[in-house]
This record gives C-alpha cells, structure tokens and sequence, in this order.
C-alpha cells in the first residue's frame, strides 16, 4: 500500500532522516514512534507531500508519488492542532474539502452528515461554531474533514497530544473504532508509548533519524531489537554487575559483558520457584497502590529493582519487609555495549 525506499531528508547540512525503509499495508494502522526530533512527523510530512526527500522514493498502491502536489496524493491529514477554521461552523469546516472539489450542494450536506454521524457529531453541533466545541469534539472535526473526502489514507500527527488525560484515553478508544470501521489505512505519529502500544497494528520506532526496529507491539516490547528501543517501550529494570554476579554464579546463562534489562512484570515476589528460575533476596523500600496492580521498589544490596505485582487484595508487601524476587533468565533481554555495538541502520 504505502512504501518509503531509501528516503533521505536534508535541511541545509542536517540530515534529518537517514535511509528510511517502510512498508505498510492496506488497512493497517502504523504509529511512528519516538522521542522529539527524531523524524518521525519528517517522514510523515515526506509521506503527504509537504517535505521532498533528497533520495529515496514515496510509493502508493505501486504508483511513485515522490513529486506528487500535496492536493493530488489523495490523502487525510489530521494535525497535532487540528488545523480548523475557529469561526467557520462544523459543517462548514467539514465541507471544506467537498467544496474545493466542487462537488454540488446535495452531494456535500449528504456527505457530512453521513461522516458526522459516524464520528458522533450531532446536527445540533454540525450548526456550531468550531471555537464552541470541546477538545474532544474539535478532534472528532478534524477526523470527519479528513475522512469526507474518502481519501486511501489517513495520517496523524500527535492528534491527542492537547487533550488531558482521561479524554485522551476515551479518544484513543474512538480512533481504533473508527479505522477499524473505516477500514482505512492509517499512519499515525505519537511520542506516546502506551498510545502506541494500544492503537497499533505495527509500530516504527525512531531515533535520531533512523528506525531502530518495526514490529507489532509484543515484538517491540517482549524483544526489543536494540538497547534503544528496550528502554524506550515502557518501563524496565537495568541489572547492575553485581546482580549479574550473583545470577552466573548460581549457574544463570548471562553474558556479564552485556547490558541486560529485565520488564517490571517478569520479576515477582516471594513466588514458588520454578524449574530454570533464580530467587534473589531484597528489602522492599517503597511501594506505589495502582489498584489493578502494585509496583514496588526493592532494595537488592547494590541496586533498586522495581517490580509490578498483580493485587489480589491479600499478599500486599509493606516497606521493610524482606522479601525474595524470583526471575527467569530467559525474560532477560541482553545488548552490546553502544560504544562496541555495531548497529544495523
């Protein structure tokens, strides 16, 4: 559906994207993800139209679209502030696109109020002006003005980045609803990794203007490819060298060498050992009630470990308490040190 081959974006001696390779295919929701300024709204800015590369190719459905005009590449664009025209009404903001297409008036309010039905605007709010509306409903705006004109594609960027927190989560909910409904290629750009990680079909994840790894969200999370990305995806313990120590002369398979991490939920307390587990003894220091679950902060002698257990109500650890931490060396993901790795790009 959707290939970026080689692409390299310049500004001035700035290399802002480094041989960026993407497929994606047609009906799938795919987040670019990470931190600021690492080319993840570069290359979806490629992929629109609004940037040239100064290599590399921009395909869509096997056609190269690389000096394609913005207008004529057929795709919904849904930006980090919305982009609407505050004192212009709802209908009016979503007919926008119909009315440059000089489609003719029946054609256009049927249109609209199809899509706004389907992304939950009433025909009282259609009537309104858009500086009226909540948050929640400017975003639902933005998305109807998108999706009316029936492109092949839709692309995000960072659309819930304004909302609070709560709105955020019921909108991220509404999105991978509608797609689903659509059934609309979607490219979407988040800094979000629990965004990112519930939305998505596959996920990209960038860093200083390369890709460190594509995968589904289990795959960038359960086997991160590199140090990078393991630390990026949610939260995750660092074992110092004294642990590691202490695991290889229990008889673990670690690589000492290593920089070896292990997730918050791998490690558990004062559970029964299983065959190929090892049991480590620790002070709990702090513990933090999330309600589904409970994270604690556990002093191993050299080094905290902070650990996520399910509540159950009953085994709730205070602080003081010893405690043992049982893990599995084969939930330790294990990279070369930066400075002696050699990356694939």
């Amino acid at each position: 559906m959707i290939e970026l081959k080689d692409i390299v974006v310049k500004f001035g001696d700035f290399t802002a994207l480094h041989d960026i390779n993407v497929f994606v295919k047609e009906g799938e929701f795919f987040t670019f993800l990470g931190p600021s300024g690492c080319g993840k709204t570069t290359t979806l800015r490629t992929i629109t139209g609004f940037i040239e590369p100064v290599e590399g190719t921009v395909i869509v459905n096997e056609q190269d679209i690389t000096h394609v005009p913005v207008e004529k590449r057929n795709i919904g664009i849904v930006f980090q502030s919305y982009a609407l025209f505050p004192t212009m009404t709802v209908y009016d903001n979503i007919a926008f696109g119909l009315k440059v297409k000089k489609m003719n008036k029946l054609e256009i309010d049927k249109k609209v109020k199809e899509i706004a039905r389907k992304v939950d605007l009433s025909d009282e709010q259609l009537q309104k002006a858009v500086s009226q509306l909540s948050g929640g409903q400017q975003q639902r705006v933005a998305i109807a003005r998108a999706l009316v004109t029936e492109p092949a594609i839709i692309c995000m960027d960072e659309p819930l980045s304004n909302l609070d927190a709560k709105l955020r989560v019921q909108l991220r909910n509404e999105l991978k609803k509608m797609q689903k409904e659509f059934g609309i290629t979607t490219i979407y750009v988040t800094h979000d990794q629990e965004e990112a990680l519930t939305l998505s079909d596959r996920i990209a994840v960038f860093n200083k203007g390369y890709i460190e790894q594509i995968g589904t969200p289990n795959e960038v999370y359960n086997f991160s490819r590199t140090e990078f990305v393991c630390n990026f995806i949610g939260d995750i313990n660092r074992l110092g060298d004294e642990l590691v120590g202490m695991l290889t002369a229990a008889g673990a398979d670690l690589d000492a060498g290593k920089h070896n991490y292990i997730r918050l939920e791998r490690l558990h307390v004062n559970a029964e050992v299983q065959p190929g587990q090892y049991s480590l003894d620790g002070t709990v220091i702090m513990r933090e009630y999330y309600g589904l679950y409970i994270k604690y902060y556990i002093d191993m002698g050299s080094q905290t470990l902070k650990v996520i257990e399910k509540n159950d109500g009953v085994r709730i650890y205070e602080e003081g308490q010893r405690v043992q931490v049982i893990l599995d060396p084969r939930d330790i993901m294990a990279y070369e040190p930066e400075e002696e790795e050699e990356v694939e790009k």
